[in-house]
């Protein structure tokens, strides 16, 4: 999943998000460097990911990318499922998706002296294009996956990635809305199971 899934399935917990927000940018050791709460939403994060990297769906939406994608395909899909998270914010959650984002910049930097350098470097970027309400626009979400696709050593075709969104809309929609009912499942036990 990608940074809205991440914070969202964080519950509302300010450290645990904080933690779950910067669980790609954690390298090693640095995990002990961080308080207690904040190091179980890193854990979180790599939980999230394991489970969804596995899962059956993740698997049948990646298999439509992969022939041209190839090992991208998981990157793109994770960034789909953001957009269908944020294109139907309403029946996820009570607070608005805008109002939800500039709340959730203001949380993070709160924590911008202990963030990993680069998520600090990320997170004004990051609000000031308000990438996380964006993702609900294929235009969005478009830009996100042009993005990255500067950023990669090799040709990743990513910027051509929202085209294939276009394509097969339905499809992957409905995969996401399947997939998310259990990955919120798992990760409500999980955080219940560290809290317990």
């Amino acid at each position: 999943m990608n940074f809205l899934a991440h914070i969202y399935l964080s519950q509302g917990h300010e450290k645990l998000m904080v933690g779950n927000f910067i669980g790609d940018f954690v390298k090693g050791n640095q995990l002990e460097s961080f308080e207690e709460e904040i190091k179980i939403g890193v854990n979180l994060h790599r939980a999230i990911d394991e489970y969804t990297d596995t899962h059956e769906i993740v698997k049948l939406s990646k298999g439509k990318l992969r022939e041209k994608y190839r090992h991208y395909s998981g990157v793109i899909v994770d960034v789909y499922y953001d957009h269908f998270l944020a294109k139907n914010w309403d029946t996820y959650h009570q607070i608005p998706l805008l109002q939800f984002t500039e709340q959730t910049y203001q949380q993070l930097l709160k924590y911008n002296f202990i963030l990993p350098a680069g998520a600090q470097r990320m997170l004004p970027y990051m609000r000031d294009g308000n990438w996380l309400f964006n993702y609900s626009k294929i235009e969005g979400i478009h830009q996100a996956l042009s993005g990255m696709a500067r950023r990669t050593k090799f040709n990743s075709k990513m910027e051509q990635s929202s085209e294939d969104l276009r394509i097969h809309y339905s499809e992957f929609e409905a995969e996401f809305t399947s997939f998310f009912k259990d990955l919120t499942s798992f990760s409500s036990d999980w955080i219940k199971r560290e809290f317990s």
